[in-house]
């Protein structure tokens, strides 16, 4: 009984890879977000999970909250899913939210500008887009594409592209999930580098188009750095690398600094 509770365990840790944070397109699992998976019983499943700060976004965390949701009921096993976003100042709200199936308007009407879950998860899937798109845009170049070639690519001869690098590997299929999701390619002939309105790119646009899409990863890599010194500070949990200090240990250095002077000032 003991190995099938573990092995149904991993079963739902696999599927939590497939929630991400909205702003960082970063499995939640891979930020280390993902506090406690347990598997009660035969039908039920717990999941406790945790942000960089007590005050991150409201939307960001029940976007995140209602993925596990989805995601975990998605498990033909699993009849109940029990969410918990732990020390958050929103978590009573996003906890009840979903665990209650409740409306996401209804549970932040002063924080969504009257826009609906979807439309805010739009909006982070247009970033995520734009880094996966960049991502295969530059593993093609490195390929020895030109910039015609790329433009005229089609969806069947992006899927009988071989990946060298890893992270070329990571994005090669999400980029093509998100690229078929939204019906922005579907025929082996069609395109498979438009924008995300559908727009064609000409070589002429190529250029400018990769700028674009650069702005958009740096700061996605910048953000994604500071989530996880936040994280590690909170909860000290990271410890500098063989290569020397990063962004992360910086973070966690001037937060452990600031936290010691607020101390001093106290006594």
């Amino acid at each position: 009984m003991a190995t099938l509770k573990a092995d149904l365990e991993i079963e739902v840790f696999e599927r939590l890879e497939r929630v991400t944070d909205p702003e960082l397109d970063e499995p939640i699992t891979d930020m280390g977000f993902v506090e406690r998976v347990e598997v009660v019983d035969a039908k039920k499943v717990e999941v406790d999970f945790r942000l960089p700060t007590y005050w991150c976004s409201p939307n960001f965390a029940f976007l995140m909250a209602w993925g596990i949701r989805q995601q975990v009921s998605s498990l033909p096993w699993v009849h109940e899913v029990k969410v918990d976003l732990k020390d958050h100042c929103f978590m009573e709200r996003v906890n009840e939210g979903v665990n209650g199936d409740r409306d996401f308007r209804e549970v932040f009407t002063e924080y969504c500008n009257g826009e609906s879950l979807e439309d805010v998860r739009l909006k982070f899937m247009a970033k995520a887009f734009d880094r996966r798109q960049e991502t295969m845009l530059l593993a093609v170049r490195e390929a020895g594409y030109s910039a015609q070639d790329i433009v005229d690519m089609t969806l069947a001869q992006y899927d009988a592209l071989e990946c060298q690098g890893e992270e070329d590997a990571k994005q090669h299929p999400r980029y093509r999930e998100l690229l078929v999701s939204r019906e922005l390619a579907a025929r082996p002939d069609d395109p498979v580098f438009v924008t995300w309105k559908g727009t064609s790119l000409t070589k002429d646009d190529l250029k400018d188009h990769l700028a674009k899409l650069r702005g958009t990863r740096i700061n996605m890599e910048f953000n994604g750095a500071l989530c996880r010194g936040l994280l590690s500070t909170r909860y000290k949990e990271v410890k500098m690398g063989d290569d020397g200090p990063t962004l992360i240990d910086f973070i966690q250095k001037a937060a452990l600094t600031n936290a010691q002077a607020a101390e001093q000032a106290q006594r």
